[in-house]
């Protein structure tokens, strides 16, 4: 029997609002779940980068305030864009981990709110989750597939066995990627500390003017690590300061081309490690690759990326762009998942500020900002 779901999607982890509606389709027999497909209905994302930018980062207070002031604005003009009321979802999926504290708090009790309200079961979802479970979302993407996962907060490399079973390859030991790229257009002076500015400015930069290093590069694992490639850009940025008095344009060209350049480099090679890694742990598999989080939105990183791929005779899947950074669709759609085969949460649903997608996977020990890593 065909049969559908709607699942509303509310993710506030960081510093974007953002609510997404999908349609799960699915053939049900003998009370087993099976040929699931799904649809974008419609979305809506209101971002803060404006609010935070003389800051330097995002203030978790502001984002908290921002959530709460944006997230009814946001669900009226998702159900508006998709013509249909509240009352025709059937679930409702929030993220409640990790994330800043703040904003898991604003979204879990919004999602509460409408979940009591209308009487829909609640689902509480791993932001990595999401983004891990991206690819299947836009593509026909068979279990299980190679993920590499990059965004401002975590660098993963993920063995996707299925919806609720994901296993850890590797990880950051420090710093993650996308973090880097914000800190450096900081310490380059640039008005917009964002990756996207670096990708930008780095266009017109030359690449090869500073070398930079390659942490853990040699090591036959898929670890990384990004704190010592930022500290070698600082010291650089220290020396020209020294030397003429200031930066010039080009210089942080130069440098942004120089940085991009590494960091293209250090996933190359480890993403050459991973795919060894998975082929021995599932050597049956004809498996797929795919990338996923704000870093892959990175066309230098996905190019590079989709070069490994065909290198190995893989099939590569990056989402749209707009599907990269955080959105209400990626946890509509995984929150679905889990309501579709009976697991849901109760209205006592508690943020998670850490949660790591492989629990049975020691945490790794690094001296970055953040410290201890999942």
């Amino acid at each position: 029997m065909n049969k559908s779901i709607l699942a509303l999607g509310i993710e506030c982890s960081c510093d974007d609002t953002a609510i997404g509606l999908v349609k799960l389709s699915y053939n049900s027999q003998e009370k087993k779940i099976q040929n699931i497909s799904s649809k974008i209905i419609s979305s809506h994302i209101f971002n803060q980068k404006d609010l935070h930018t003389e800051y330097g980062g995002v203030v978790p207070e502001i984002a908290a305030r921002a959530h709460s002031n944006n997230l009814q604005i946001c669900l009226e003009k998702t159900l508006a864009k998709a013509k249909i009321s509240l009352e025709e979802i059937n679930v409702v999926c929030v993220t409640s981990g990790p994330g800043l504290i703040g904003g898991l708090i604003s979204g879990i009790n919004f999602a509460k709110g409408i979940s009591f309200g209308l009487k829909k079961n609640l689902v509480g979802v791993n932001h990595l989750a999401g983004h891990a479970l991206t690819p299947r979302l836009t593509n026909d993407l068979q279990f299980p597939y190679l993920m590499l996962l990059a965004s401002g907060g975590h660098c993963q490399y993920l063995a996707v066995i299925n919806h609720s079973t994901i296993k850890r390859l590797g990880t950051t030991i420090d710093d993650a990627p996308g973090e880097a790229f914000d800190k450096v257009a900081k310490l380059i002076g640039l008005k917009v500390y964002s990756g996207a500015e670096v990708e930008s400015i780095a266009k017109n930069g030359d690449p090869n003017r500073f070398v930079f290093p390659l942490p853990l590069i040699k090591e036959d694992n898929c670890n990384l690590s990004f704190s010592g490639l930022k500290s070698a850009v600082a010291r650089a940025v220290e020396e020209l300061i020294k030397k003429q008095g200031g930066l010039y344009k080009k210089d942080q060209m130069d440098i942004c081309a120089s940085f991009q350049k590494s960091i293209v480099e250090i996933l190359s090679e480890k993403t050459k490690k991973a795919f060894k890694i998975f082929q021995k742990n599932f050597p049956e598999a004809k498996f797929s690759f795919s990338i996923s989080g704000g870093v892959a939105a990175n066309l230098e990183i996905r190019k590079s990326q989709e070069k490994i791929s065909k290198l190995h005779k893989t099939n590569f899947f990056a989402p749209p762009l707009s599907l990269c950074t955080d959105n209400g669709l990626m946890i509509a759609y995984a929150g679905g998942l889990r309501y579709l085969y009976g697991d849901y949460d109760d209205l006592d649903l508690a943020p998670k500020t850490r949660w790591p997608l492989d629990p049975e996977n020691q945490m790794t020990i690094g001296f970055g900002k953040k410290g201890r890593k999942v």
